[in-house]
Protein backbone atom coordinates (compact mmCIF):
# COMPACT_ATOMS: atom_id res chain seq x y z
CA UNK A 1 0.00 0.00 0.00
CA UNK A 2 1.48 3.54 -0.94
CA UNK A 3 1.82 6.88 1.24
CA UNK A 4 -1.40 8.17 -0.34
CA UNK A 5 -3.57 5.14 0.42
CA UNK A 6 -2.38 5.06 3.81
CA UNK A 7 -3.18 8.38 4.45
CA UNK A 8 -6.33 7.72 3.16
CA UNK A 9 -7.14 5.15 5.51
CA UNK A 10 -5.89 6.72 8.45
CA UNK A 11 -8.27 10.01 7.33
CA UNK A 12 -11.48 7.59 7.00
CA UNK A 13 -11.15 5.91 10.33
CA UNK A 14 -10.07 9.11 12.39
CA UNK A 15 -12.75 11.45 11.56
CA UNK A 16 -15.28 13.05 14.04
CA UNK A 17 -18.51 13.98 13.37
CA UNK A 18 -17.22 17.96 14.10
CA UNK A 19 -15.11 18.10 11.62
CA UNK A 20 -17.93 17.23 9.06
CA UNK A 21 -19.90 20.97 10.43
CA UNK A 22 -16.31 22.76 9.92
CA UNK A 23 -16.11 21.20 6.83
CA UNK A 24 -19.14 22.62 5.75
CA UNK A 25 -19.11 25.93 7.37
CA UNK A 26 -15.23 26.40 5.71
CA UNK A 27 -17.07 25.91 2.30
CA UNK A 28 -19.60 28.20 2.92
CA UNK A 29 -16.56 30.44 3.69
CA UNK A 30 -15.24 29.92 0.56
CA UNK A 31 -17.76 29.96 -1.81
CA UNK A 32 -18.57 33.46 -0.20
CA UNK A 33 -14.85 34.69 -0.36
CA UNK A 34 -14.82 33.88 -4.12
CA UNK A 35 -18.09 35.48 -4.53
CA UNK A 36 -16.98 38.87 -2.64
CA UNK A 37 -13.64 38.46 -4.87
CA UNK A 38 -15.92 38.45 -8.09
CA UNK A 39 -18.15 41.49 -7.15
CA UNK A 40 -15.25 43.38 -6.07
CA UNK A 41 -12.67 42.30 -8.38
CA UNK A 42 -10.46 45.57 -8.02
CA UNK A 43 -10.09 44.84 -4.07
CA UNK A 44 -8.36 41.46 -5.41
CA UNK A 45 -6.61 43.59 -8.02
CA UNK A 46 -5.34 45.93 -5.63
CA UNK A 47 -4.37 43.55 -3.61
CA UNK A 48 -1.85 41.65 -5.92
CA UNK A 49 -0.62 44.72 -7.06
CA UNK A 50 -0.19 46.70 -3.68
CA UNK A 51 2.33 43.93 -2.66
CA UNK A 52 3.79 43.07 -5.88
CA UNK A 53 7.51 42.20 -5.67
CA UNK A 54 8.06 40.37 -8.76
CA UNK A 55 6.28 42.36 -11.86
CA UNK A 56 3.23 40.52 -12.93
CA UNK A 57 1.89 40.80 -16.60
CA UNK A 58 -1.56 41.67 -17.06
CA UNK A 59 -2.44 38.12 -18.33
CA UNK A 60 -0.72 36.60 -15.54
CA UNK A 61 -2.84 39.23 -13.32
CA UNK A 62 -5.84 38.11 -15.46
CA UNK A 63 -5.11 34.24 -14.64
CA UNK A 64 -4.84 34.55 -10.75
CA UNK A 65 -7.78 36.75 -10.59
CA UNK A 66 -9.70 34.54 -12.48
CA UNK A 67 -7.90 31.22 -10.44
CA UNK A 68 -8.93 32.52 -7.34
CA UNK A 69 -12.15 33.77 -7.82
CA UNK A 70 -13.78 30.42 -9.35
CA UNK A 71 -11.28 27.73 -7.34
CA UNK A 72 -12.90 29.44 -4.28
CA UNK A 73 -16.45 28.78 -5.34
CA UNK A 74 -16.44 25.85 -6.83
CA UNK A 75 -13.93 24.42 -4.30
CA UNK A 76 -15.87 25.58 -1.44
CA UNK A 77 -19.32 23.76 -2.96
CA UNK A 78 -17.11 20.73 -3.46
CA UNK A 79 -15.93 20.96 0.31
CA UNK A 80 -19.34 21.94 1.44
CA UNK A 81 -20.49 19.04 -0.11
CA UNK A 82 -17.57 16.78 0.89
CA UNK A 83 -17.75 15.81 -2.71
CA UNK A 84 -13.86 15.19 -4.16
CA UNK A 85 -12.68 17.00 -0.81
CA UNK A 86 -9.06 16.22 -1.17
CA UNK A 87 -8.28 17.97 -4.23
CA UNK A 88 -10.62 20.78 -3.80
CA UNK A 89 -8.30 21.29 -0.75
CA UNK A 90 -5.57 20.96 -2.46
CA UNK A 91 -6.72 23.44 -5.18
CA UNK A 92 -7.10 26.12 -2.54
CA UNK A 93 -4.06 25.93 -0.85
CA UNK A 94 -1.83 27.86 -3.22
CA UNK A 95 -4.46 30.70 -2.55
CA UNK A 96 -4.38 30.65 0.70
CA UNK A 97 -0.10 29.92 1.05
CA UNK A 98 -0.33 33.22 -1.16
CA UNK A 99 -2.68 34.98 1.40
CA UNK A 100 -0.94 34.62 4.15
CA UNK A 101 2.86 34.62 3.38
CA UNK A 102 2.30 37.13 0.52
CA UNK A 103 -0.53 39.64 1.26
CA UNK A 104 -1.45 39.69 4.70
CA UNK A 105 2.40 38.79 6.38
CA UNK A 106 3.08 42.40 5.20
CA UNK A 107 0.43 43.53 7.68
CA UNK A 108 0.60 43.89 11.30
CA UNK A 109 -0.06 40.46 13.27
CA UNK A 110 -2.88 41.83 15.10
CA UNK A 111 -4.42 41.62 11.35
CA UNK A 112 -7.69 39.52 11.71
CA UNK A 113 -7.44 39.06 8.04
CA UNK A 114 -4.32 36.94 9.13
CA UNK A 115 -5.15 34.98 11.38
CA UNK A 116 -7.75 33.80 9.42
CA UNK A 117 -5.91 32.61 6.57
CA UNK A 118 -3.44 31.22 9.07
CA UNK A 119 -6.57 29.23 10.28
CA UNK A 120 -8.24 28.69 6.84
CA UNK A 121 -4.85 27.09 5.73
CA UNK A 122 -4.84 24.46 9.46
CA UNK A 123 -7.87 23.67 8.06
CA UNK A 124 -7.78 22.78 4.18
CA UNK A 125 -4.43 20.98 5.27
CA UNK A 126 -6.22 18.57 7.50
CA UNK A 127 -8.79 17.84 5.11
CA UNK A 128 -6.30 17.04 2.84
CA UNK A 129 -5.00 14.27 4.98
CA UNK A 130 -8.28 13.62 6.61
CA UNK A 131 -10.81 13.44 4.07
CA UNK A 132 -14.59 14.27 3.65
CA UNK A 133 -15.61 12.00 7.21
CA UNK A 134 -19.27 10.53 6.98
CA UNK A 135 -21.07 13.22 6.19
CA UNK A 136 -20.35 14.00 2.59
CA UNK A 137 -21.54 12.79 -0.41
CA UNK A 138 -18.22 10.87 -1.08
CA UNK A 139 -19.02 8.55 1.85
CA UNK A 140 -22.58 8.03 0.45
CA UNK A 141 -21.69 7.16 -2.78
CA UNK A 142 -19.10 4.89 -1.86
CA UNK A 143 -21.57 3.46 0.64
CA UNK A 144 -24.29 2.97 -2.73
CA UNK A 145 -21.04 1.69 -4.93
CA UNK A 146 -20.23 -1.13 -2.02
CA UNK A 147 -24.66 -2.01 -1.69
CA UNK A 148 -24.67 -2.56 -5.29
CA UNK A 149 -21.32 -4.83 -5.12
CA UNK A 150 -22.91 -7.02 -2.92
Amino acid sequence: MNFVNKIENWGNTHHPKILDFIRIILGVFLVMKGVEFMRNTPFLLDLLLQNQSVHLSGLEIAVILHYVTYVHMVGGILIFLGLFTRIASLMQLPIIFGAVFYVNILNPLVSSELWLSIIVLALLLTFVIIGSGPLSLDNLLTEKKESLNR
